[in-house]
């Protein structure tokens, strides 16, 4: 699998604040197998959220984008409207979980407005801008993400077979 991460952070666009959750991502991908061929730190900038996912996207350059940050309540917390822009279709399913498993930790968890979808041939998904956050709600979804990305990428396999219990 391929990922590409895009972190959006006003601060750290500027120089002002080192990114820390797109490396942290990148290593816990990577002791998964899970190649980062991507990785950006831009402003939250509606427009250029949405023009930098559409281009992975349509590039078809990673099975997986993540991004990380913006996806509180804050005005300039944009990405998950970005994110809804650029998705042909949503899969409410994985933001669900993620905020159900984050409740467990911090009932801030119930601010988190990350969304999922599907463009083209690529999954995004919306992580929290923190390290800890991001992983979290990573590990989270990870379970389901192998055979997600393989149904989006064609696979004819049957679902039922591989999950029965």
């Amino acid at each position: 699998m391929r990922a590409a991460i895009l972190t959006l952070s006003d601060k750290g666009s500027r120089g002002e604040r080192i990114d820390e959750s797109g490396p942290a991502l990148a290593a816990w991908l990577a002791e998964r197998g899970v190649q980062t061929v991507q990785s950006r730190v831009i402003a939250d900038d509606f427009e250029q959220i949405v023009a930098l996912l559409t281009e992975w996207a349509d590039a078809d350059a990673a099975d997986l984008i993540l991004t990380t940050g913006g996806t509180g309540v804050s005005p300039r917390d944009i990405t998950p409207e970005a994110t809804l822009q650029v998705v042909d279709r949503v899969i409410p399913g994985l933001g669900e979980l993620m905020r159900i498993m984050s409740l467990k930790k911090t009932p801030m968890a119930s601010l988190s407005r990350a969304v999922a979808g599907i463009r083209n041939r690529s999954l995004i998904i919306n992580l929290p801008g923190s390290p800890r956050g991001a992983l979290e709600n990573l590990e989270a979804v990870w379970p389901t993400l192998g055979h997600a990305v393989e149904k989006i990428r064609g696979s004819q396999e049957d679902c039922g077979d591989r999950f029965s219990r």
